[in-house]
């Protein structure tokens, strides 16, 4: 199943998760109006295609020289710019090939103060069969790169399906993002909410 980013965010917003606010956009028509929305001072402006590597992908219409998919701005003015030129271009991801995607949605999200990037996953891993959870102190847009040069850093939690995520499934994760106190309560209400015990669902 394909969803873009904007999709996904509302669902996990609907299990509770602190979700920044943001617009999806479908035409350039739509874009002031959708900064305007936004408190700032930050906004993200997000290329919206099935693909990931999207905030180091490069546009076929633009220079080499030219911002990704993913660009921070820092006025209104900036991310309306942003967006007028990243719309309805192709962009072109370590995930799309060469041929590259069209852009032809846009998602500006209201822009944090960040600490620190953390990277987190829920998949289906292939070799046992299990909900993985993929964790990682190393966040942010170079992910695959950690995974090749020091795969040490990634952590992967599978879960029982018919357990769920436990305290102990819990407790591992908040360790490997090196969370403590509130914080660390936090990642295991979440990560209890996303995996209840199959029963729990049938």
């Amino acid at each position: 199943m394909n969803i873009h980013e904007h999709q996904a965010k509302k669902i996990l917003q609907t299990f509770g998760a602190p979700i920044a606010a943001g617009v999806a956009i479908t035409s350039l028509d739509q874009a002031k109006s959708a900064i305007a929305s936004l408190p700032g001072p930050v906004w993200v402006v997000k290329s919206q295609i099935h693909a990931g590597g999207r905030g180091k992908g490069k546009f076929k219409e633009l220079g080499a020289d030219a911002k990704g998919g993913v660009r921070v701005s820092f006025s209104a003015g900036e991310a309306l710019a942003n967006a007028v030129e990243m719309f309805g271009k192709t962009l072109v991801t370590q995930q799309t090939g060469p041929i590259g995607k069209a852009v032809n949605q846009l998602y500006v999200e209201d822009g944090a103060d960040i600490d620190r990037e953390l990277y987190l996953s829920i998949l289906v891993d292939r070799e046992t069969g299990k909900t993985s959870f993929v964790a990682s102190t190393e966040g942010g847009m170079d992910i695959e790169t950690v995974a090749h040069d020091t795969p040490e850093l990634i952590h992967s939690v599978g879960i029982n399906a018919s357990a769920g995520c436990t305290d102990a499934d819990a407790a591992t994760l908040a360790d490997a993002f090196k969370l403590e106190g509130q914080p660390a309560n936090r990642a295991w209400r979440f990560s209890r909410i996303f995996t209840k015990p199959l029963s729990a669902r049938i």
